[in-house]
């Protein structure tokens, strides 16, 4: 990466359209810098041509470089050769990406999985085993890092082999919600969180709607769990399907408030899921989607239990040493992966 890469995504008031258009007009960041006022000003106003011919700011400019240099840490640029293709499929694509953690997952086969901050706790089991599921099959589970679903929804990805990925509207160095600051370390460590906004970027209401715009255009499709009529969910929705990506919706009670926003996507033609099965189905892709092999020291103790005659949940807490809602919700995501069956009287078999 090229120090005109930094200035321009540093230049003030040089917004990502802006530098598109510059980027189009002039082929590259040396040739930006270097066309001179008369030549800017046919694609930029004053300010924008001021901020732009005058020198880097040093203290952001040594701020970004020290953060550069830590581990897992990276800019992202339209010019290198692993950004991601299915953003630049998208109308309006970041020109730089601030990224920290494995930025190989952006261009894994990617589901978007979004809903309701305020979720209800069965919303929140959904989410979390629907990612699980859909990430042991190999997709890469893309959501906001907000509270509620989208936080289960990357517990869930981080639970399976193909991980998750957070766009943020803040800063990376800036965390927010503050709440979900441990579940943002799990997802530096052994996923990724991205955003488009430079460093020391507050949370302001206007990012959070672009910030949706990546997640779908990441994605091959988008899951909504939980939302009310007016949630930010369906702003992600609606640009997924301009974008030509498909969208998934979980049906619920017709007495909650959480469900409408669902519903309303069903009846505009949101394909209705009741399982991971259904997703990867409609995607077209269980033959494409191979998550790498586990080590054998990760092999799945639910599995390994039940590879003899159905089992009993009490049985099976006794061979495997889970607590009976770990392992419950283990038993759901298998179910759901279509790995295991609920047979009558309580009992679980593997399906081979």
């Amino acid at each position: 990466m090229s120090d005109a890469w930094l200035h321009l995504a540093l230049a003030p008031g040089v917004g990502n359209t802006s530098l598109i258009r510059l980027l189009t007009a002039f082929g590259s960041p040396e040739a930006v810098l270097t066309s001179g006022r008369a030549a800017l000003s046919a694609h930029l106003t004053q300010a924008q041509c001021d901020a732009l011919l005058a020198e880097p700011d040093t203290a952001r400019l040594e701020a970004v470089q020290t953060w550069l240099a830590q581990p897992g840490n990276s800019l992202m640029t339209l010019a290198d050769e692993d950004y991601p293709k299915s953003l630049l499929e998208i109308a309006d694509p970041p020109a730089v990406l601030y990224c920290k953690g494995r930025r190989a997952l952006l261009n894994q086969p990617c589901l978007g999985i979004v809903g309701s901050r305020n979720a209800t706790p069965q919303g929140v089991r959904d989410a979390e085993a629907f990612a699980h599921a859909l990430s042991d099959a190999g997709l890469t589970i893309v959501s906001g890092l907000a509270l509620g679903i989208d936080a289960a929804a990357h517990r869930g990805g981080l639970a399976g082999a193909g991980s998750s990925v957070a766009i943020i509207g803040t800063g990376l160095d800036r965390i927010y919600p503050a709440r979900n600051k441990a579940l943002a370390h799990r997802l530096a460590e052994t996923g990724l969180i991205v955003s488009e906004f430079a460093l020391g970027t507050a949370p302001l209401p206007g990012h959070f709607p672009r910030r949706n715009r990546l997640i779908s255009g990441l994605s091959r499709g988008v899951l909504v769990v939980e939302a009310a009529p007016d949630s930010g969910s369906l702003i992600t929705a609606r640009v997924a399907t301009e974008q030509g990506r498909e969208v998934f919706a979980i049906p619920g009670s017709i007495h909650s408030p959480l469900a409408r926003g669902c519903h309303a996507l069903i009846k505009q033609g949101a394909k209705l899921v009741e399982s991971a099965a259904d997703i990867l189905d409609e995607l077209a892709c269980q033959q494409r989607l191979t998550p790498p092999m586990l080590p054998e020291t990760l092999r799945d103790p639910v599995l390994d239990a039940l590879d003899g005659a159905p089992a009993s949940l009490d049985a099976l807490a006794q061979r495997t040493g889970l607590t009976l809602d770990a392992l419950s919700a283990k038993l759901l995501t298998l179910e759901l992966e279509g790995r295991i069956a609920s047979l009558p009287g309580g009992r679980y078999q593997k399906i081979h």
